[in-house]
């Protein structure tokens, strides 16, 4: 496109092409199963790699990290539709067996609406992770749970085994457990049972079958049902334990929900925008998303991963390595196929490759990956944006310096000059937790589906955490050195000797990264993100994350070495840490082991963090001098007042603060970050009375609250193995008290009455849930006699 590749570059290079696709036309051959296969493969084979795919793999040139849990080897195609019934005995006299089975799945009904799914097109299930759904079966004659069994199969992906996860069984259960699969009857009406189905927020996506198990208790012999729709697992953004929970309505909304969008394009002087129609609820476009799946030959247990699904899908888009959605077209010559400036929807083109068994689609530059890769993604319900960066840098040299060489007579040398600044170039975030990086490292991560270099073999690029961008933390997984270089690498100019070396003979420092751009939550206003990607320009912290960057790289000599590190720089907590309700206070220790005085400057900042490891916002920012005398340590008290952080926290209450600054004399960086989380108080709980089996006792439950300000609508949950409050319970009783407040600093007492019904050492354990205050817990142990 005219203004976004400066040059045209041979088809052979490595990076961005005029045309991605192969120079000449590719003929795709798409064998489907029973059709003969390639020449070199032989029946016997064709037959074992069928039976037992992991033994017997196709030959890829590509390779993989497998630490990654992304085994890209072609399986049998998938059959999410559950197994033919098998033949088995009709069912005997006064045996279970099932009619019939509603997955209630009218989008206009409970699930779709609960699981925020009615937007899709169809009546089909489709559903979360995580958050239940109800079903209802219809049985030959009424459920009798002291005579009957049952129990649900659920199947996906082409070999379903139970350790993978991709065979569930669902067993019928008294209560229903958040992180586990589980069925419970809520309502039963002649021969119909209404359940209610709980999934963990770590079930696998996709495409599942389910049967119906059910039979005699008194007979080994089980009657099989098989339900003719099929169930599509979702990623859950509203779902609290999932990796790609989304903290904010308005951007859930926004970023899942919302089916059109805007792209910005041009200059940074004159920044464009188009509206794209992204349509991932539009007819077919669901089943177009899990048939990418299927064809990028994922295993079907890593569709659990929103890692492994956004790596792959970055992969899938693109045609390069495995024949994908899109084929990119930078030459100008688009006669047979449709001009990238063409497209405003994602629809058609994922459609028309769906339609076509997977023959890519002609043509596309990089707002069109994007605006695809923000279809499928928010589709499979991974929260998702399209992004721009004006004057974006490309690094083929892994520098993560942006290099022009010059001859002896200042002339560019035209074959070395491979790097390359675009006038714009549109890629995407995705928002997730990263449990595979340290801690303040997930929520937002870079991916890129347009083909640019190589990552692993495959031309993809990320999820790259935003985060550790913007600290020069490139060492990180996944692709982060190439994309620093996009926004905040140097230019730097080289001039070639009389030797034949190169010397450094000037630098720009703000040449790339500008404008960083994306659609604003709620609104058609363009948003500026650059603040996300980079420090701001020039600041201390901005050249810190360069320099720290680039010695990662292949220059790592590019900028000057520190002189000397012989300053250290470390975060204490004391005791047991800062309390809930209080000011938190740490201590910052540096030391200076020469025997020069040293100055630096410390920037601090502390920042509200998930127990996922993202990162809410920062709350505190401050500049801290130090000046140290020789062999000097300095101890620097920092404190983090209450009333900065009252309104800010978010469940398990854990803060990261950030400490960089760079030594004056020395030019030695300092970095550190310390987790931490604001201590919260346990509740005291105080038998009343002997423990005797079948004889009632009582517990006393104290509290106090730490805040200065009214803790509204709390409750107490207080459950016991074998301490139970009415004889309807066996095992298990949860007691719910619920109060209108509890006053700021204030003590309150909670006694509640028990009848123990196993001897032995039991726990008692209670706590306590309000929207100011979480995690507050406490247990005794009561001894219970024998009767």
């Amino acid at each position: 496109m005219p203004g976004e590749r400066p040059r045209v570059r041979d088809v052979s290079d490595v990076g961005r092409f005029p045309r991605t696709a192969p120079p000449t036309r590719v003929e795709l051959a798409i064998h489907k199963e029973g059709e003969k296969m390639a020449e070199e493969e032989g029946g016997c084979l064709r037959w074992l790699r069928k039976a037992c795919p992991c033994c017997c793999k196709r030959q890829n040139s590509t390779s993989y990290d497998l630490t990654n849990k992304v085994d890209l080897v072609k399986p049998p195609a998938p059959a999410p539709v559950t197994d033919p019934e098998p033949a088995k005995p009709k069912p005997g006299y006064g045996e279970l067996s099932v009619c019939s089975v509603d997955l209630l799945s009218s989008k206009t009904g409970q699930n779709r609406k609960e699981h925020h799914t009615d937007l899709f097109h169809g009546d089909e299930m489709i559903i979360r992770r995580g958050q239940t759904f109800h079903m209802e079966v219809e049985f030959n004659k009424a459920f009798n749970a002291d005579t009957d069994k049952l129990h649900l199969d659920l199947k996906t992906g082409p070999l379903p085994m139970v350790s993978k996860g991709t065979h569930v069984i669902i067993p019928l259960v008294d209560y229903l457990e958040d992180k586990r699969w589980g069925a419970k009857i809520v309502e039963q009406n002649g021969n119909k049972v209404k359940l209610s189905v709980s999934s963990p927020a770590d079930a696998v996506c996709g495409l599942y079958g389910l049967t119906v198990k059910s039979g005699s208790t008194k007979h080994d012999s089980t009657n099989v049902h098989s339900c003719s729709k099929n169930i599509v697992m979702l990623f859950n953004p509203w779902c609290e334990d999932d990796t790609v929970f989304l903290d904010n309505e308005d951007e859930r909304k926004e970023y899942v929900l919302n089916d059109t969008g805007r792209i910005y394009y041009g200059t940074e002087n004159q920044i464009g925008s188009r509206t794209w129609n992204f349509g991932q609820f539009h007819e077919g476009i669901l089943e177009a998303c899990l048939f990418i799946l299927e064809k990028s030959d994922m295993p079907a247990a890593g569709q659990a991963d929103p890692i492994n699904v956004v790596r792959v899908i970055s992969a899938m888009i693109n045609v390069q390595d495995d024949f994908g959605v899109l084929v990119g077209n930078w030459s100008g010559d688009y006669s047979d196929g449709v001009s990238p400036g063409a497209w405003s929807s994602s629809i058609e083109i994922l459609r028309k490759y769906h339609a076509s068994d997977g023959t890519p689609v002609s043509y596309g530059q990089c707002w069109v990956f994007s605006g695809i890769t923000t279809t499928v993604l928010r589709c499979l319900g991974i929260p998702t944006r399209s992004v721009t960066n004006f004057q974006s840098a490309h690094d083929t040299d892994v520098s993560l310096t942006t290099d022009v060489y010059l001859d002896e007579d200042f002339k560019p040398i035209d074959f070395l000059n491979r790097d390359s600044v675009w006038n714009f170039h549109v890629w995407n975030d995705c928002w997730m937790a990263r449990p595979d990086l340290p801690p303040g490292l997930g929520g937002w991560q870079a991916v890129d589906s347009t083909p640019q270099e190589t990552s692993q073999g495959t031309f993809r690029c990320g999820p790259a955490s935003v985060n550790a961008i913007r600290s020069g933390q490139v060492y990180l997984k996944h692709d982060a050195p190439f994309v620093f270089a996009e926004v905040n690498s140097d230019k730097i100019y080289w001039q070639r000797n009389l030797d034949g070396t190169f010397s450094q003979i000037s630098s720009e420092k703000r040449a790339v990264g500008h404008f960083i751009s994306t659609k604003a939550v709620g609104s058609e206003e363009r948003a500026d993100i650059t603040h996300l990607y980079k420090h701001p320009e020039g600041s201390e912290e901005e050249r810190i994350a360069v320099e720290t960057a680039s010695r990662y790289g292949s220059k790592p000599n590019v900028y000057s070495a520190p002189v000397a590190e012989d300053v250290s720089v470390e975060v204490r907590i004391k005791g047991e840490g800062p309390r809930m309700g209080a000011d938190a206070q740490l201590s910052i220790v540096v030391k200076n082991l020469s025997s020069e005085p040293r100055r630096t400057t410390l920037h601090s900042q502390v920042a509200v963090m998930y127990y996922t490891g993202v990162l809410k916002g920062t709350i505190k920012k401050e500049r801290i001098s130090v000046e140290l005398l020789p062999n000097e340590e300095k101890i620097i008290d920092w404190v983090l007042p209450y009333q900065q952080y009252q309104n800010q926290l978010v469940d398990q209450a854990a803060l990261m603060l950030t400490l960089s600054g760079r030594v004056n004399e020395t030019q030695q960086v300092l970095a550190s970050q310390t987790t931490f989380r604001l201590r919260t108080p346990d509740l005291t709980i105080t038998p009343l009375g002997e423990a005797t089996v079948g004889k009632e006792m009582a517990a006393k439950i104290t509290f106090t609250n730490p805040l200065p300000h009214t803790l509204r609508a709390v409750v107490f949950r207080v459950e016991g193995l074998g301490l139970q409050q009415a004889p309807l319970s066996l095992f298990l009783d949860c007691i719910l008290s619920g109060f209108t407040d509890v006053g700021g600093l204030s003590t309150v007492t909670l006694t509640e009455h028990f009848i123990p019904t196993q001897p032995g050492t039991r726990k008692l354990v209670a706590s306590l849930d309000c929207k100011q205050l979480t995690h507050v817990h406490g247990v005794a142990d009561i001894v219970v006699l024998e009767k």
